[in-house]
């Protein structure tokens, strides 16, 4: 259950460089109307009497308005690209009629004129030949930009029509504060593509204002809880991560994974050798996300504009404690009351008005996804925000509690029986379970719904499982240690296995992504995007559920055709998947491929073969190309 490696003051979105105006002079005046093209369009142009670096508001006219998510993109990237730059010429208006001067034509108002006339002049000539090629090229871009999001405007079925109109009267009853919102956008006729057409939108709103990718803010900030009782293990304050996307509705709640501690002795020893999972006293200041914490689209084809929450693991309790320190217990165990006190939190900075809250999690975080999501949902309900949808993902956190290869005595975390050390740990962090899923069980016997296939069918929130078969931290727990010797007959027997029963375990989860890999986590990889199961690519799966559960809230569609939800692989080694990640020889640092893969654990590919009535060759073939 390992954790993802971890990751000025930024000038906030309205935020502009101020321009020097000289004593005595007027403020800057926008250009008088040409007849070329740039006078044609409008671009460039201010409003008399408007703040420095701010563009014209649309005024009454017959050309079409901007759509409004355009112009939060604009000033998002012109204010994030303020703080990097000197003064340059404002961003250009997409479509602004000239404004005429509202200023008094008296002999006062004239004198004014006069005086700073030829200031003006110099400017304007100064500003028309360093700023002139930069409006046209934005104009251009800006005209390609329209075009791309008007093909998408009048895609398949009108529905992107619909999505605009939709937003009027409910924009109206929201009033002023829904002016800067997102709306819906109809991207069928680029299903088969997303990737490719999310580069060309960031490669035109790159363009449409002269700063690079690289200035954009990317990271997520540190919080700490304004409530200082609930507390990492060692009493330090917990806290969260935050990278806001003003206009976004969506929000992605990341939970850290980490393995855990059960008694005081393996916690002593995971204060000295893994402090950061205990204690907040040596967290950064600022984190990047990766994966599907990328604000990249690139990365991340379909959240990267979410609100991003990362939520550091320091209670080691699988997200389950309840338990406060105090002299007679050493550490606090407050996962459950860490999560639920973040929310408050979010509340006040824009969840409340949000559509869709996945809390997601890989290892230990994963776990803690299962028991907690509907504990989320249930919480915002009793806020009064019923209206958001609460969704799971939970990565690498889906264990079994089989019998381990070869039984050792519960000593640490890595030696422990899965079973056992749940047992002693609820205990130890008076952990918490659903109350739905504690009913299945005889008091005592709680610890059961930390395994996913026994709390998955009790769980109201939608959750989406994403597992490898041959999970790296389930076979370390099962004692099958891969050293680089060769495995053994028994021990290849029980991997093959494993890989049948968390199938078989899958098979009635509606969501899920399971592929024939030797791995441990996945969603938080810069490589998330590489893993395919029968074709379809772990992204694609997610996008193809977050579509499906629209479908069903909006007529009570079937998943949709064409965009699988339920992907599990069905050959039976670890990596027979060509897409597997990278693996490497332990002691020689060589990538090794299937097969060598395969013979280094001891596959014996004549035995093999004689088993499934095929020749060698044949079935090395089909396990060069993953069949």
């Amino acid at each position: 259950m390992a954790a993802p490696a971890a990751g000025g003051v930024r000038r906030t979105p309205t935020e502009r460089p101020a321009v020097p105006v000289r004593r005595g002079a007027d403020p800057p005046l926008p250009p008088p109307r040409s007849e070329g093209a740039e006078g044609r369009a409008g671009a460039g142009r201010l409003l008399p009497h408007a703040a420095p670096g701010l563009a014209a508001p649309p005024a009454r006219s017959t050309r079409t308005p901007c759509p409004s998510v355009m112009l939060a993109a604009w000033e998002r990237a012109a204010g994030s690209c303020a703080g990097s730059r000197t003064a340059e010429p404002a961003p250009p208006a997409l479509s602004s009629p000239p404004t005429a001067d509202p200023r008094p034509r008296g002999r006062r108002g004239g004198a004014r004129r006069s005086t700073g006339g030829a200031a003006r002049r110099r400017g304007l000539a100064a500003t028309a030949a360093s700023g002139g090629w930069r409006r046209a090229a934005m104009g251009t871009a800006a005209v390609h930009l329209l075009l791309l999001l008007g093909l998408l405007h009048a895609g398949p079925g009108g529905e992107g029509r619909k999505g605009w109109r939709r937003r009027g009267p409910a924009a109206r009853e929201r009033g002023e504060a829904a002016a800067g919102e997102s709306f819906p956008l109809d991207f069928t006729a680029v299903e088969g593509n997303m990737d490719s057409f999310m580069a060309q939108v960031k490669s035109l709103a790159q363009s449409l204002y002269p700063c690079s990718a690289q200035a954009l803010p990317h990271d997520l900030r540190l919080h700490l809880l304004h409530n200082a009782s609930v507390t990492c293990n060692d009493g330090s304050p917990a806290g969260y991560y935050l990278k806001e996307s003003k206009g976004s509705r969506r929000w992605l709640l990341f939970l850290e994974g980490g393995w855990y501690c059960f008694n005081r002795e393996n916690c002593d020893t995971r204060y000295d050798t893994m402090r950061r999972l205990m204690s907040s006293r040596e967290w950064p200041a600022t984190r990047v996300g990766t994966g599907i914490l990328s604000s990249q689209p690139e990365e991340n084809p379909h959240w990267w504009n979410a609100n991003m929450v990362f939520i550091p693991y320091c209670s080691s309790d699988v997200w389950s404690g309840a338990s406060s320190k105090s002299e007679k217990n050493e550490y606090a165990f407050m996962g459950a009351l860490i999560i639920q006190e973040v929310i408050k939190e979010l509340v006040g900075k824009g969840l409340g008005t949000a559509k869709v809250l996945l809390l997601a999690g890989s290892s230990a975080g994963g776990t803690g996804v299962l028991l907690n999501v509907d504990r989320v949902a249930e919480q915002l309900e009793e806020m009064g925000y019923q209206g958001i949808q609460v969704r799971g993902l939970a990565d690498s956190g889906w264990f079994l509690d089989n019998k381990q290869y070869r039984r050792t005595d519960c000593i640490d975390t890595i030696t422990c029986a899965p079973t056992e050390a749940i047992r002693r740990g609820i205990r130890y962090w008076n952990g918490i379970v659903p109350e739905r899923c504690k009913l299945q069980f005889k008091e005592g016997e709680e610890w059961n719904c930390f395994f996913g296939y026994k709390i998955y069918p009790t769980l109201r929130c939608p959750v989406f499982v994403v597992q490898w078969l041959f999970d790296e931290a389930q076979l370390t727990v099962d004692n099958v240690h891969l050293t680089g010797q060769p495995v053994q007959e028994g021990q290849w027997l029980y991997i093959q296995n494993l890989g049948r029963e968390l199938r078989s375990t899958l098979k009635d989860v509606t969501a899920s992504f399971a592929p024939a890999c030797l791995s441990h986590e996945i969603i938080t990889r810069n490589h998330w995007t590489d893993i395919q199961v029968k074709g379809t690519s772990l992204p694609r799966a997610l996008h193809c559920w977050d579509r499906s559960l629209h479908e069903s809230n909006k007529n009570g569609k079937a998943p949709l055709k064409g965009c699988p939800i339920h992907l599990i692989d069905s050959c039976p080694w670890p990596h027979c998947n060509p897409s597997c990640p990278t693996i490497r020889d332990q002691f020689t640092g060589q990538e090794m491929n299937v097969i060598q893969f395969l013979m280094h654990m001891g596959f014996d590919v004549q035995k093999m073969a004689q088993q499934q009535g095929l020749e060698p060759s044949k079935l090395l073939g089909m396990l060069s190309s993953g069949n």
